[in-house]
């Protein structure tokens, strides 16, 4: 799953901003290539707090917001401004009270609101170490 597009990141933040941040070989346009990098590193890093609700029937319109700043964050590298860092320390501690079940995801675009597509429950039981007949350790 997926959290941002270039599109989103286009309308958050204009095309010049993300060109400046991703050309480096100077051709005057957007590095796809790096973009996407970005992309993928911020869809990798919400995955890892959203565990328990992977996978997403849909995407809440706050994951959007967040896969955004942290994409952004990742593009900035080492010259990190203040305004893009205060985004993505917001963007974790969001994740974070999502990931600790203090507050919801929220609904995306339309008003839904997120859910997960995972049903299945799994017990795993091991052999007990202790019982009643004396034995274990």
């Amino acid at each position: 799953m997926i959290y941002c597009t270039v599109q989103d990141l286009t309308d958050r933040f204009s095309e010049a901003e993300l060109t400046q941040l991703t050309d480096r070989a100077n051709t005057g346009g957007i590095d796809y290539a790096v973009l996407d990098q970005a992309i993928a590193d911020a869809t990798a890093e919400i995955n890892g707090y959203l565990t328990t609700y992977l996978p997403l029937a849909n995407v809440p319109a706050n994951l959007v917001r967040i896969g955004c700043d942290v994409a952004r964050y990742y593009l900035y590298d080492d010259a990190v401004t203040d305004q893009v860092q205060t985004r993505y320390d917001q963007a974790i501690k969001y994740l974070s009270q999502v990931a600790k079940g203090q507050i919801s995801l929220g609904p995306d675009a339309t008003g839904t609101l997120a859910t997960s597509t995972n049903d299945s429950v799994e017990f795993i039981s091991v052999t007990p170490i202790f019982g009643r007949d004396g034995g274990g350790y």
